[in-house]
C-alpha cells in the first residue's frame, strides 16, 4: 500500500499506459509491419517502465526506510530481518503486478488500434481511453477533497478499474462507432508475453531489493541497469565460451539473468503463439533466481547497521 501511494508510481503508471496507446495512433509507414512495430514498442515500454518502477519501489521500501529509521522501528518489534525483507519483496512484486496489468490493458488496446498504410487511426478508442484516465484522476481528486482519502492510492485504484471498463467498452465498437463482435482485432497472444515480462521484472525486483539493503536509489539504479544490459548480451558474451568448457564463462552465464528467455516479441510474428508450457518453465527459472537473490539480500541485510 505504501508503494502505490508514491506519486512517482502514479506518474509512471499513467505515462507508460498513455504512451502505449499513443504508439498505436502514430503512422509508421512500416511497409505492412506497422502492427508488429506497435506490439514490439508497447512490450518495450512495459519492460522499461517496470525496470524503473522496480528500482524506485525497492529503494522506497528498503533504502529509504533504513535512512529514515522506519526499518529500525519495525525491527524493534518481534519481527525478524528475514520476515522484513520477504514482506518487502511481496509488496514490491504486488506493485509491479499492478503496473504490468495496467500496461497490459493498454497493450491489448494498442494491438486492436494498430493499422498499416491502408488503415486509419482509431480516434474513438483513443479518446475513450483518455477520457477514462481523466475520470480516474477525477475520482482520486473527489475522494481526496470530500472524503480526505489519499489521492495517489485512490487514483491508482481508479485507473485499474476505469481502464478495464474503458477497454471493455471500446471493444464493443469498431473505429466508426458501429457495434462489432467483442474484442475483434485484439491480439490475445500479448497476455503470455506480458506474463513473461512480469517474470523478468520480478527478477529485477529481487536484484533491486538486494542492492537496496546496502545502497541508495542512484547506485541501485546504476547496478540494475548494468545487470539488465549484461543480461541482454549474456548469450553473446558467455554462451559459446561456456559450451567450450571455460569455467569462468559458465559461472557468469549461470549468475547473469538471461532476459532473452522472457522477451518473446519475435514469437508474435507470423501468427505464432507462446505456449503456456514455456511460461511455466520460465516460472521455474524465476523461482530459482529469486531464491538466490533474496538469500544474498538476507545475508547483506543481516549485519546491516540500522541506527
Amino acid at each position: 500500500m505504501e508503494l502505490v501511494r508514491q506519486p512517482v508510481f502514479l506518474l509512471l503508471m499513467t505515462a507508460s499506459g498513455v504512451f502505449g496507446v499513443f504508439l498505436a495512433v502514430v503512422p509508421y509507414f512500416g511497409f505492412g509491419d506497422d502492427p508488429k512495430m506497435v506490439k514490439d514498442s508497447v512490450l518495450a515500454v512495459m519492460l522499461v517502465s517496470g525496470l524503473v518502477g522496480a528500482v524506485l519501489s525497492a529503494s522506497a521500501s528498503v533504502a529509504h526506510e533504513i535512512r529514515t529509521g522506519t526499518a529500525l522501528a519495525v525491527l524493534a518489534k518481534p519481527v525478524s530481518r528475514a520476515q522484513f525483507l520477504l514482506a518487502k519483496y511481496i509488496g514490491l512484486a504486488g506493485a509491479l503486478a499492478v503496473l504490468t496489468y495496467f500496461n497490459l490493458i493498454s497493450s491489448l488496446l494498442s494491438s486492436r488500434m494498430a493499422y498499416d498504410a491502408y488503415g486509419s487511426t482509431d480516434t474513438l478508442a483513443f479518446w475513450i481511453y483518455m477520457a477514462g484516465v481523466v475520470v480516474a484522476y477525477g475520482i482520486g481528486a473527489f475522494a481526496n477533497y470530500f472524503l480526505n482519502r489519499n489521492f495517489v492510492a485512490d487514483a491508482v485504484a481508479a485507473l485499474i478499474v476505469v481502464g478495464t471498463l474503458a477497454f471493455v467498452v471500446i471493444n464493443f465498437f469498431d473505429k466508426e462507432g458501429a457495434l462489432q463482435p467483442f474484442a475483434k482485432g485484439v491480439d490475445w497472444r500479448l497476455i503470455p508475453a506480458a506474463v513473461l515480462i512480469l517474470f523478468a521484472l520480478m527478477i529485477l525486483a529481487g536484484v533491486a531489493l538486494c542492492c537496496s539493503t546496502r545502497f541508495d536509489m542512484i547506485p541501485t539504479l546504476a547496478i540494475c541497469t548494468a545487470v539488465f544490459v549484461l543480461g541482454l548480451m549474456s548469450d553473446y558474451l558467455f554462451s559459446e565460451r561456456s559450451a567450450q568448457g571455460q569455467w569462468w564463462a559458465s559461472v557468469l552465464y549461470a549468475i547473469t539473468p538471461n532476459w532473452q528467455l522472457f522477451w518473446m516479441a519475435d514469437a508474435l510474428d507470423n501468427q505464432q503463439k507462446i505456449p503456456w508450457g514455456y511460461v511455466a518453465r520460465a516460472f521455474g527459472y524465476v523461482v530459482g533466481y529469486l531464491g538466490a537473490s533474496i538469500a544474498v539480500a538476507m545475508l547483506l541485510f543481516e549485519d546491516r547497521e540500522l541506527s
